[in-house]
């Protein structure tokens, strides 16, 4: 299990449950599946719990992603990245594609730029949510995008994956917004992670929802 290189607080530890409309009991026998059985109650659930402003967050650092390389870059406007945080909380339910990994993705907004190098760093903002609805973390809620490294193993790997593309995912471009489903085996398995002193924030098995917003390439990179 990878390890953040980032200070997490303890708050009370939460259970959460997987959203069992779109759990991978049936594995698709091609690459991608295109219509996951959503019930309506599931995207109910979904809808009201973003509509009414739920928004409860169980830890304040970059915990979510898990990049030992990740660096700060020059924050921005902290008040246009909250409001932006509060538009991605109030997105509506999509349909989700899924790979036979069992990673799920929907396509917000197609991106016009180029695709991530494999092993460098690139700029995102993210907010990351358990199954349930509930956001754990989010680059807009800390006013600046993260920089994280790609394709090197120090993110998860369903992020890997859903942003680079792979068995039937296409890559993200520059630009592009997309919806990231992460069962357990892409993110931290079994083993409960963002522990310190003893308590931990993400249970183990947790399916984790991802909105990956990719800005851009970092400019510090190797040439």
């Amino acid at each position: 299990m990878a390890i953040s290189a980032l200070s997490v607080s303890t708050p009370k530890i939460y259970t959460h449950q997987s959203i069992n409309a779109i759990a991978a009991s049936k594995r698709p026998n091609s690459f991608c599946s295109s219509k996951p059985n959503v019930n309506a109650a599931t995207k109910l659930s979904w809808v009201s719990n973003f509509a009414l402003g739920t928004k409860k967050w169980v830890f304040d650092v970059g915990i979510g992603i898990l990049a030992a390389s990740v660096v700060a870059i020059s924050p921005l406007d902290a008040e246009a990245t909250r409001i932006e945080y509060y538009a991605t909380v109030a997105d509506p339910p999509c349909d989700f594609n899924f790979a036979n990994s069992g990673l799920g993705y929907c396509e917000v907004q197609p991106g016009t730029g180029v695709e991530a190098p494999y092993g460098e760093l690139i700029n995102v903002h993210y907010t990351a949510r358990f199954a349930d609805g509930t956001v754990f973390d989010s680059s807009y809620k800390r006013g600046r995008p993260l920089t994280m490294r790609i394709g090197a193993g120090k993110v998860l790997k369903g992020l890997d994956q859903g942003i680079l593309g792979g068995e039937g995912v296409p890559p993200m471009l520059v630009g592009g917004r997309r919806k990231l489903y992460i069962p357990p085996e892409l993110a931290y398995g079994p083993e409960p992670a963002g522990c310190f002193s003893g308590d931990c924030n993400i249970p183990g098995n947790a399916t984790l929802v991802y909105d990956i917003n990719f800005i851009g390439i970092y400019s510090g990179n190797r040439k």
